[in-house]
């Protein structure tokens, strides 16, 4: 394809203005790891319930996470104060204004209807809160956002099965399913029949492989799964069949450099591999995943990951594209907001 623009024309201070203002979709953020401490509060007060930190700045220092693991643990501290469809809506809420500002048009969202569910919250609550924020940002903030629904794979498939028919009568509400949490010792294919019974009831379907996982997983996810995209996938590197297949395949991947670094996947940003991802031909997308707790939201990954890594103008102009074509939405949409990326890039000066 023909590019719409001269990269070299656009120098390295340039960079970090294209990389904010460019459109974008954002394929992979989990709405209660945008739980920033001082909402945190807030719900705990508004709803007596009591959290082990004295205050936000305690809070915010306990978030040093060394493994998937660690974070975890006070990542469902955290969702505890969510008790009420309002507070799923101001959680989306604040998050979708962030999205605004970041030039996000597009956002899938996932959601964690378990994590409250087993705290007696009912999936009614969580859903339509949810989903009232994202009637509220395609109105008032000009931003498309979709629910996609996970199962935590640290608990059984009969779980998964249970959240799925409770979840149902609000099949209307949500685009798709996918599979979180803890991927060490949890294969995609411990949800082989789950997984299946969301494909007969045309639900798109996802699943976190190759993070900390091998790349065994993320072909598991593929063909036992069926999944259209991976969510990480950067061990995926380890296996050239495995890139050839996901290249040939045009399977997205959901990037998320800055969890990838808080979570001890690479030892620093200027050695992450997204560059050879998108090198090596892969519709490698970049996002924030629990962006309250790893350092940033979408722009920030955008900023911080060139800036490390020296990416050129020519892979911002592919990751915006990728993150278009990567998403659920109508090809109609798609058409649209591909089209806003190089009319924005050719229009850069």
């Amino acid at each position: 394809m023909s590019l719409p623009f001269n990269p070299a024309a656009i120098f390295a201070d340039r960079m970090p203005e294209l990389l904010r203002t460019m459109p974008k979709a954002e394929l992979h953020m989990h709405i209660e790891g945008s739980l920033e401490p001082e909402l945190i509060f807030a719900l705990a007060q508004r709803n007596g319930v009591s959290i082990p930190y004295a205050s936000v700045e305690e809070l915010r220092s306990a978030y040093a996470f060394t493994n998937l693991q660690s974070f975890l643990d006070i990542y469902y501290a955290g969702a505890s104060v969510l008790l009420t469809e309002q507070d799923f809506y101001d959680m989306a809420w604040a998050y979708l204004q962030r999205a605004a500002a970041d030039h996000v048009l597009r956002t899938e969202m996932f959601f964690d209807p378990q994590t409250h569910t087993e705290r007696g919250v009912s999936m009614q609550t969580v859903v339509q809160g949810l989903h009232r924020a994202c009637v509220d940002a395609k109105a008032q903030l000009g931003v498309d956002a979709a629910l996609i629904l996970c199962f935590l794979r640290h608990l059984s498939e009969e779980s998964a099965f249970e959240t799925l028919e409770q979840a149902l009568p609000f099949r209307d509400l949500f685009i798709g399913v996918g599979l979180d949490s803890s991927e060490v010792g949890h294969p995609p294919e411990k949800f082989a029949r789950v997984f299946a019974r969301c494909r007969e009831l045309g639900l798109h379907l996802v699943a976190h492989a190759g993070e900390e996982g091998p790349p065994a997983y993320v072909w598991s996810a593929l063909d036992v799964l069926k999944v259209e995209r991976i969510d990480h996938g950067v061990q995926s590197i380890k296996d050239a069949a495995l890139m050839k297949r996901l290249a040939a395949d045009r399977i997205p991947l959901t990037v998320c450099p800055l969890s990838n670094l808080k979570l001890c996947v690479f030892p620093d940003l200027a050695q992450h591999n997204l560059g050879q991802l998108l090198d090596a031909g892969l519709v490698a997308t970049v996002n924030s995943d629990d962006p309250a707790y790893f350092g940033g939201y979408v722009n920030e990954n955008f900023t911080q990951t060139f800036a490390a890594t020296g990416l050129s103008a020519q892979h911002a102009w592919q990751l915006a594209r990728n993150s278009f074509e990567g998403s659920f939405a109508s090809a109609d949409a798609r058409r649209v907001w591909l089209d806003k990326v190089d009319a924005h890039f050719a229009g850069f000066v």
